[in-house]
């Protein structure tokens, strides 16, 4: 049987991130281009075919929405071409969860998508990166990875776009899902899915955005005036999203600002600055026009209003069954 060809996408990050040092804590991400990553995976004696290509060499906290383009454009190509079987795309872990999410939306299902990084970089004790790899790897080139949406792959897990989120800041198991955690267990040489696939041969729900709103996050703090929504409003802001106490709370006098603000138009979101849990829509998020975020958290809300934006949607409404889709 012909070996699996994957097209292996590059953006830097810790994974390719070297200290100098195998005890230093501090590094510097993306330092490590993508012929000698390779070159280094080829020692771990995968059963796969490599195309690589360098898009970036930046720590993910750099991402912008050029990037994301070209990435957007690498793997569209990448599915376009009949020799190449899946793609993998290397990331940073400091903002994968909303590159996921914005990929998930925009792309089509035909062929596997897996993000991978790492925590630490590839010259540290114990670096996690090869090992990641190695089981992206194993994802990205098995069939039944298709119809998945975008994965990330990491700590042995993979957890879908729409769930993945970053829940620590070090130590290699540091990313968690929500509402479901992983959807599949995977090692270099096993991969275990935990049911089939749920969008196979889906087309992209939305176009790839030519520029990408304005959407600021406000997050809710004791003592939080309104004036704060006065500052985005006077920095054009497009749309809101609020990361608040809770359930989405936030104080009286500012849901109140907040409250007018969209009855003249513009968007704003409820979410949270809880780690995991739903906010689900109250009975005054109709009269004040606002949208429960329900299971995205603030960074992933955003994205997502970005995407409906771009595409023309601004009723609440309509912004609202997007947010309660699963």
């Amino acid at each position: 049987m012909t070996a699996k060809r994957l097209l292996v996408l590059a953006t830097g990050g810790t994974i390719a991130g070297r200290a100098g040092s195998a005890t230093r804590r501090d590094y510097r991400p993306g330092q490590i281009e993508i012929d000698e990553f390779l070159d280094s995976v080829g020692s771990l004696g995968l059963d796969v075919q490599f195309a690589g290509r360098q898009l970036a060499a930046i720590g993910s906290e750099n991402m912008t929405p050029d990037i994301w383009a070209a990435i957007h454009a690498a793997i569209v190509e990448g599915m376009a071409d009949d020799t190449i079987d899946g793609i993998v795309l290397t990331h940073g872990t400091d903002t994968a969860e909303e590159t996921a999410l914005l990929l998930d939306l925009t792309l089509p299902t035909t062929k596997p998508v897996v993000m991978v990084g790492a925590m630490r970089p590839a010259d540290a004790v114990g670096s996690d990166g090869l090992r990641n790899f190695a089981n992206a790897v194993r994802v990205a080139a098995d069939d039944e990875a298709a119809g998945r949406g975008v994965l990330l792959v990491m700590s042995d897990r993979v957890i879908a776009a729409r769930d993945v989120r970053k829940a620590r800041t070090s130590g290699t198991d540091a990313f968690a899902g929500f509402p479901r955690d992983g959807i599949a267990h995977v090692t270099p040489s096993s991969l275990e899915w935990y049911g089939p696939s749920w969008r196979d041969d889906e087309d992209a729900r939305f176009a790839f955005p030519k520029r990408f709103p304005t959407i600021p996050i406000l997050y809710a703090y004791a003592g939080m005036q309104p004036d704060v929504v006065t500052d985005c409003l006077a920095s054009k802001a497009e749309g809101i999203v609020v990361a608040g106490f809770g359930e989405g709370n936030m104080p009286d006098s500012v849901r109140a600002m907040l409250a007018e603000t969209a009855k003249a138009g513009t968007p704003v979101v409820r979410s949270t600055r809880v780690d995991m849990g739903l906010v689900d829509r109250e009975p005054e998020d109709e009269r004040n026009r606002f949208v429960a975020a329900r299971a995205l958290g603030p960074g992933k809300a955003r994205i997502l209003l970005q995407l409906l934006l771009a595409n023309g949607v601004r009723e609440p409404a309509k912004i609202q069954a997007v947010f309660d889709r699963r």
